[in-house]
């Protein structure tokens, strides 16, 4: 992919440490880049990561899952966004835990992520971790990422109640993170529908976003002081970088017991017009050159015609004429050539999200990739924190 300066989509991210004098381990980053087709396709790519460990170095796991992943999709060629964010998290996964085994200090250091990638107008995420990513659309708000929190197992096991979750000693205990001691599975769900099987939440993935459309990917230190109604409350009355600021406030007001950080993208009321029409005067000549390209044809094939008609003898015997009502048949000799047929289809505007777009077929990655993730941080936006020199991350395919 070809990495461009600047997103068709407008996003702001904001980051705050919170109001308990924490160092801030929550990182984020945002890329936009363009894939190479006809036409050549917009590609966003947004990552959240909230460290895990505390004084293990948390902002150094956060901020090498936002650099290894944003990296890894930078050097694909874009066109299987869940195969590429499976490897990229994985990748990221390894790379924490590598630096964790090889550095007493920053041993135990893990993060979360939460990943969109919009490609055109489709949506694909990717989370480990308890980063939330929010779908506002009209007057509703979805949360497509499912939390892999023990307070989540235990509600859909029926352990616990829905009331019983607010100050549960286990309400931060994450079952999923990024620098585990074995890769963590990336979750695909993408709830949209009440009653979704896990299979169903999946087939989600590539579903179309709509004009007005917003997204929101977060950290827990906004979604534990900020209901979702509060969220979508909050973007439908304001502009979204004056939103994004009243929550991150607003969050803080409560308590702001952890990092707070959110990313959000707006799809433009104008997303998914039809193509402009062609101006009158350019239309006009258009028109004319057809035209006249058409007519030189025309007499081409009628001086064809006409000179065969009078160069070459013609079968004078009468064809025998059909009973009225009775189909003719002609009987061709030698081999016969069946018309091409062009298949028509009529293209139409859903309301709701399509099913899944079935990725394209990608080429064998290559045996060895090398990221080299020495210097700066990736993240397009500071975080307030200093920059930690990276490993040399070396993929090696099986």
């Amino acid at each position: 992919m070809i990495r461009v300066e600047k997103s068709l989509l407008p996003v702001v991210a904001l980051t705050h440490p919170g109001m308990k004098g924490k160092n801030n381990e929550d990182r984020y980053g945002v890329s936009a880049f363009r894939m190479e087709a006809q036409p050549p396709v917009p590609i966003l790519l947004a990552v959240l990561s909230d460290g895990i460990g505390g004084h293990r170095a948390g902002e150094v796991a956060s901020e090498l899952a936002v650099d290894v992943i944003s990296q890894f999709a930078a050097e694909s060629d874009g066109r299987n966004p869940t195969r590429i964010l499976e490897e990229a998290i994985h990748l990221a996964s390894d790379t924490i835990q590598q630096q964790a085994q090889e550095n007493r200090e920053q041993q135990g250091m893990g993060a979360t992520c939460a990943c969109a990638w919009i490609a055109g107008d489709r949506l694909y995420t990717a989370t480990v971790g308890d980063s939330r990513i929010y779908l506002m659309r009209d007057e509703q708000i979805f949360q497509l990422s499912v939390d892999h929190t023990w307070i989540q197992e235990a509600l859909e096991m029926g352990l616990i109640q829905p009331d019983q979750v607010s100050g549960h000693p286990n309400a931060h205990v994450i079952r999923r993170y990024l620098g585990s001691p074995t890769q963590p599975e990336v979750d695909f769900r993408m709830r949209v529908y009440e009653g979704e099987s896990d299979s169903q939440s999946v087939t989600n993935q590539g579903m179309r976003l709509l004009p007005n459309d917003q997204l929101l990917l977060c950290s827990d230190g906004l979604t534990d002081l900020v209901s979702g109604s509060e969220i979508l409350a909050t973007f439908r009355e304001k502009p979204m970088e004056e939103a994004a600021n009243f929550l991150v406030d607003l969050a803080n007001q409560r308590g702001g017991h952890d990092n707070i950080t959110l990313v959000a993208v707006n799809i433009p009321a104008t997303a998914n017009k039809p193509i402009r029409a062609v101006p009158a005067a350019a239309s006009l000549s258009r028109f004319l050159v057809i035209g006249c390209l058409g007519a030189i044809v025309l007499g081409v094939l009628a001086g064809g015609f006409f000179g065969g008609w009078i160069l070459f003898p013609r079968d004078t015997t009468p064809t025998p004429t059909s009973p009225t009502g009775t189909a003719r048949t002609a009987t061709v000799t030698g081999p016969t050539r069946t018309p091409t047929r062009t298949a028509t289809s009529r293209l139409t505007q859903s309301p709701a999200p399509t099913g899944p777009v079935i990725p394209l077929e990608v080429p064998s990655p290559t045996p060895t990739r090398r990221l080299n993730l020495t210097g700066p941080s990736l993240t397009p936006w500071p975080t307030n924190t200093p920059s930690t020199p990276l490993p040399v991350v070396t993929v090696i395919s099986p």
